[in-house]
């Protein structure tokens, strides 16, 4: 969980340029760093600070409780530019900007406006444990409250979280709450050993004996088959975008990286017949190649991210077939997305040679981020999903996934 005590005070004139000329110069910190940053792995908890400084946490927050007031549109490119510069920095603020927004679709007007003026106002960072597939916790009454107790293996921002979006059995029932992390209880572990997306902090977390309080709840306890109210769903198509944006964002940070490269060390084949590589025909032809792939996909990033953020305007009065129409912008954008990104993660090397493959440039951290995430859910069920909607005209079943 986060060590920070400091309350942040909060810049009422930082406008759409700031954030965004920050955004960039915190990427472009990164990228220098990012080659030893996943080397040691740790919890990014100063880069958290960097974008709690920066003012991009409260980015989306309404600007009458001292946020910045953007749309998802913009959210959304945030998440693209920090991931150019390191991909779990950029996965992290766009979980944050998710796991932060949904109070404001899930809770009364009331609550959710005094919750996100308390965020703002001490620059929390919001994680979540809610993976579907994997259960583990359970709420047992006690007294006038409840006690939490369980494991999640997987939860990303584990350490570097303020406070979590959670969910539990309770009896026969699902309960969904946010529960600050600096409660005696809470424990995130050390366990993040994969390949891919290594500052992530996706490690598993643990509730011991950690105390609930119905105020904590976020709507009421539910039949694990009840469907939820539509507004509430958006979380997953726009989760869904934040994967497509950092996964772009990624793939333009090694394009970026790969073109560097060759303008600066790369050497010409010996049958090139040119003087430098950055002159050689077929690497012309692949920047080329690549840079119209990531302009397309990315162009489809936005398009469906403003459709998404026109379908969550409506508010509750959004209907199931707005909200299935906008997912399936979303997941078409996904299905993009991945492709590109693995494709253009990959074939770098086909620009800047042998030696780049040389452990100290660690320029395959590019594709094992990509690598890592897009296994998170299969490509091929938004692919199916899309097509169910195309041909049969169905729309995506809601679920955490779809």
């Amino acid at each position: 969980m986060s060590q920070s005590n400091v309350v942040f005070a909060t810049n009422r004139n930082t406008t759409r340029e700031d954030l965004f000329a920050r955004a960039v110069e915190i990427s472009a910190e990164l990228s220098g760093r990012a080659a030893d940053l996943e080397r040691e792995g740790r919890p990014p908890l100063a880069e958290i600070v960097k974008l709690k400084n920066a003012g991009l946490l409260n980015a989306l927050h309404p600007t009458e409780i001292g946020g910045g007031g953007l749309d998802w549109v913009d959210g959304l490119r945030l998440v693209r530019i920090l991931a150019r510069g390191e991909s779990s920095i950029g996965q992290l603020l766009g979980y944050h900007y998710v796991n932060s927004q949904y109070i404001y679709w899930a809770l009364e007007e009331a609550r959710a406006r005094a919750l996100g003026s308390e965020t703002v106002a001490k620059n929390l960072y919001w994680g979540a444990a809610v993976n579907p597939r994997d259960p583990g916790l359970v709420l047992t009454r006690r007294g006038n409250g409840y006690v939490l107790n369980g494991r999640k293996s997987f939860s990303t921002a584990a350490h570097v979280s303020d406070y979590i979006n959670a969910n539990a059995s309770l009896d026969d029932k699902v309960v969904g709450f946010a529960v600050p992390t600096n409660r005696p209880g809470y424990f995130a572990n050390d366990d993040w050993d994969n390949f891919g997306q290594r500052l992530s902090d996706s490690g598993s977390v643990e509730f011991r004996n950690f105390t609930v309080y119905e105020e904590d709840f976020v709507g009421a306890p539910a039949a694990p088959d009840a469907a939820p109210p539509v507004l509430s769903t958006f979380n997953t198509p726009l989760i869904q975008l934040v994967f497509v944006n950092f996964y772009l964002g990624t793939a333009e940070g090694a394009l970026a990286a790969a073109v560097d490269y060759v303008r600066t060390t790369t050497r010409p084949w010996v049958t090139s017949g040119v003087q430098r590589a950055a002159e050689d025909p077929y690497i012309l032809e692949r920047v080329g190649e690549f840079t119209a792939s990531l302009k397309a996909s990315v162009a489809l990033a936005d398009s469906a991210a403003a459709t998404v953020q026109a379908g969550l305007a409506k508010g509750h009065h959004v209907t199931a077939r707005e909200r299935g129409e906008a997912a399936a912008e979303a997941y078409t954008a996904k299905i993009h997305a991945t492709a590109v990104s693995l494709d253009i993660t990959s074939r770098i090397f086909e620009l800047t040679g042998a030696r780049s493959t040389a452990e100290r440039y660690r320029f395959d951290r590019f594709w094992r981020n990509v690598r890592t995430h897009t296994l998170h859910d299969p490509v091929f069920y938004k692919a199916k999903e899309v097509g169910e909607f195309v041909l049969n005209d169905k729309i995506p079943e809601v679920s955490l996934y779809s």
